[in-house]
């Protein structure tokens, strides 16, 4: 992990993201693109949406001091950071600037983390999510340290999602934590005997070329599934698979995969596949 991206918006969730991204840094000896999107004021804006080279240039001054006091901060001593500000939001730039620089890893900071607001639906971290092809950390609340021993991964175990697995497994040895596969299988249509079950995983791991333990793991809903699962072995992290602009990958059926990205008390990432 040489290079990461953190946008930034100076709230406090996207400290919390800053920190958790120096952390990784100094483990890493990694470089932070810091990234500020600035957002015009329609106030400023002409009927035509015309704002003059002047009015920029201001706001771009006024964006460059805030930045600078915002990177102001001890836990960044030593840590090389990239500042970079864009006066427009456009969020598949994050991709862009992550393949520009050769970025491993995105990180953002998520609100709701108290009140389990639902945020991430339409947030500025769903658009970064779905427009990233490198994994998007995405932080809950305030990490202390950010040292994720035991790192869940939930799929449906198709063969497309096998991707992801490779991917995630190469994060948990980056990260040194212990990789935890599992498969929610919930009553109803999609209910499978555990000798089902297991020929359906054995099937993804032989496509995989891979020899892990998988936990079956019953549960009423996969949400419900995924999150006590991880509160049982005392997940901190929980890795998911994306389709990109595709949003959220079919696995989770609708809103499963935001409300699983709203309600865990731990980060979540997400791998494109």
């Amino acid at each position: 992990m040489k290079n990461i991206i953190v946008p930034i918006d100076f709230s406090e969730q996207s400290e919390n993201a800053l920190k958790v991204a120096a952390t990784l840094a100094k483990d890493h000896d990694a470089s932070l693109y810091v990234l500020h999107m600035l957002e015009l004021s329609p106030a400023i804006m002409s009927e035509s949406g015309y704002v003059s080279q002047e009015q920029v240039v201001h706001l771009l001054k006024i964006g460059e001091k805030r930045f600078t006091d915002f990177l102001d901060k001890p836990y960044l001593k030593g840590v090389k950071i990239v500042p970079i500000i864009k006066h427009y939001k456009v969020f598949s730039e994050v991709n862009d600037i992550a393949e520009k620089h050769d970025a491993d890893l995105v990180v953002m900071g998520s609100h709701g983390t108290d009140g389990l607001q639902e945020i991430f639906i339409g947030s500025n971290t769903e658009r970064v999510v779905r427009n990233s092809d490198i994994p998007v950390l995405v932080i809950k609340g305030e990490v202390d340290k950010f040292e994720p021993k035991h790192f869940v991964f939930a799929c449906d175990f198709q063969e497309e999602n096998v991707p992801a697995l490779h991917k995630a497994l190469k994060m948990s040895k980056l990260l040194k934590s212990e990789l935890l596969p599992v498969y929610v299988n919930t009553p109803g249509d999609e209910f499978l005997s555990a000798n089902d079950a297991n020929a359906k995983i054995s099937k993804f791991l032989d496509a995989a070329g891979l020899g892990m333990e998988v936990k079956i793991y019953d549960d009423y809903t996969v949400e419900k599934g995924v999150l006590n699962y991880s509160d049982a072995v005392n997940a901190d992290l929980i890795g998911i698979p994306t389709h990109g602009r595709k949003g959220l990958s079919h696995f989770f059926m609708g809103s499963i995969g935001e409300d699983i990205a709203n309600h865990s008390k731990a980060p979540v990432i997400t791998f494109k596949i």
